[in-house]
């Protein structure tokens, strides 16, 4: 066995096993429970890494299969689609558990919490790796297993009803896709993922068959998704702790749901074959709908982190545009979405969890005078905040640009009128919390700074106080990370290995371009 073999089962494992040891480990021993998760974390990025030069730079393959008996293939393959989500939740993944390091310090069942934070990586690191429907739907289910005891993890009530909700929502959403997998078995046999969509190739598919398996497939991914009206969990959800609301929004939970949706049109049906069926202009409906709901709900939410959260429900849903929009343009728009939400939607989840944090603040009517008070982490906030709304030249107007694009090639202008009214719309949401943070007084009304939090300096400060301090580096440093990624993509846009530029490899070796 070669290196092809055991690269793979390396990246997959170093999660796994990491996890596995952390809950072993009194809660006394958190400076060897540190060393471990950053070297499970180092272990995969460096993985990541030279996986991903073998493919792109030297043509290599990498595939792990294994026979499980009725026909069925345990496959892990190293593709151009799957290095873009799993080099995406490795580096995140890092960060995340740096920052979760500094944010859970001094609380309790740190490692209970660490071994499912490491085992949901791994889930998301086998959804990114699995060469076929059966081993995606392995891990995709894995995933909702491990990430309910993150959900949960204060144990209050709040967070125990929470937890119940997401697994009610997801385990169902798990049946109706099996059922979705079962039957394409069933009609087709076992098949590995392939470029241009599987079916597309066969002819004795029937036509309303293959239409009622796609429903089933996409209802069984359109909860973690959170596409409407299956998105109700997403912002219950919130009550867990911030690094937990980071992993579910940028890495884990919503990117697996968007990561199969993109499979399932691209490597199962294929857009061509989609298309044919008419089941993509439905989808595109669902898309539009989710899109616009998000944002409008998300103008309604006093609470910072409910705000964030509808966010994501509307900017997930660009991923799944750029799908169900016809030609190239729309497929590098969706790709480079993947990684551009997900460096910008964890740094404004980092920076809400330190403002939680070190001043009790988790309001909105609570943030003003913020920029002055902590400069650093609202300017971070501030740059992840405008690439969402889609401003220049930060992340978030690459994807919207070429997204709108896609749409003018295709035809579909419809595409440029729900990306114009979702950016204003992501204007309305953000720009009023910006102008709080830097043009209004504090009015010293942020928060009980002496309780809830976890910094010494946060508790010297009197209720209502206007000093200026930041956070730990702990904290600050992988937050000062993603603004940066959020900005460098997009102003090194053009450069051959930025996101864009990844994206458009993938693209063309997938033979969307001539």
């Amino acid at each position: 066995m070669t290196m092809s073999f055991w690269l793979p089962l390396i990246v997959l494992y170093s999660s796994l096993f990491t996890g596995l040891i952390i809950f072993l480990l009194p809660e006394d021993r958190s400076g060897l429970r540190t060393a471990l998760n950053m070297a499970g974390a180092t272990v995969k990025v460096v993985g990541v890494f030279v996986m991903a030069w073998g493919v792109l730079a030297q043509g290599m393959t990498y595939e792990v299969r294994f026979a499980m008996g009725l026909g069925f293939d345990f496959l892990l393959k190293v593709d151009l689609l799957s290095l873009a989500f799993v080099s995406l939740s490795s580096n995140l993944w890092f960060l995340t558990t740096l920052y979760a390091v500094g944010y859970l310090e001094g609380s309790p069942n740190r490692s209970r919490f660490f071994g499912f934070f490491s085992l949901c990586v791994t889930a998301s690191t086998g959804v990114a790796l699995a060469g076929n429907l059966i081993t995606f739907f392995i891990f995709y289910e894995f995933l909702t297993l491990v990430t309910y005891p993150l959900v949960i993890h204060q144990g209050t009530p709040q967070a125990l009803a929470a937890g119940r909700t997401y697994l009610w929502y997801a385990m169902s959403a798990g049946a109706v896709l099996f059922l979705g997998v079962v039957g394409l078995q069933t009609l087709v046999g076992p098949f590995d993922f392939v470029s241009g969509g599987v079916l597309s190739a066969m002819e004795h598919v029937g036509i309303w068959e293959a239409r009622v398996i796609f429903t089933l497939l996409i209802c069984g991914l359109a909860v973690k998704i959170a596409f409407v009206p299956l998105h109700g969990w997403l912002p219950v959800a919130m009550v867990a702790p911030a690094p937990v609301s980071a992993l579910l929004h940028a890495v884990a939970v919503v990117k697996a749901g968007a990561f199969g949706l993109l499979r399932v049109v691209q490597d199962v049906y294929g857009k061509d074959f989609a298309t044919h069926l008419g089941v993509l202009d439905p989808l595109a409906a669902l898309v539009v709908a989710t899109i616009l709901f998000g944002s409008l709900r998300a103008l309604m939410q006093s609470e910072l982190k409910r705000r964030l959260a509808y966010s994501t429900v509307s900017q997930v849903s660009y991923i799944a545009l750029g799908a169900v929009v016809l030609g190239p343009l729309a497929t590098v728009g969706g790709l480079v979405h993947l990684v551009h939400q997900g460096i910008m939607k964890i740094t404004l989840f980092f920076c809400a969890g330190i403002f939680a944090r070190s001043r009790n603040i988790h309001r909105i009517d609570q943030m003003d005078g913020l920029g002055r008070t902590m400069p650093m982490t609202m300017a971070l906030f501030t740059i992840a905040a405008l690439g969402m709304v889609g401003v220049p030249p930060v992340a978030g107007f690459v994807s919207k640009w070429y997204l709108a694009q896609a749409g003018i090639q295709a035809g579909q202008d419809w595409v440029v009128a729900v990306l114009v009214l979702s950016s204003l719309l992501n204007a309305a949401y953000f720009l009023p919390i910006l102008y709080r943070a830097w043009f209004r007084p504090c009015s010293g009304e942020s928060g009980d700074a002496g309780q809830g939090t976890v910094f010494k300096e946060s508790r010297e400060v009197s209720p209502g106080a206007c000093r200026a301090w930041e956070a730990p580096w702990m904290l600050l440093l992988p937050t000062l990370a993603t603004a940066f990624f959020s900005l460098a993509a997009g102003v090194f846009a053009g450069w051959e290995w930025s996101p864009l530029g990844v994206a458009k490899i993938i693209t063309a070796g997938r033979g969307a371009f001539p």
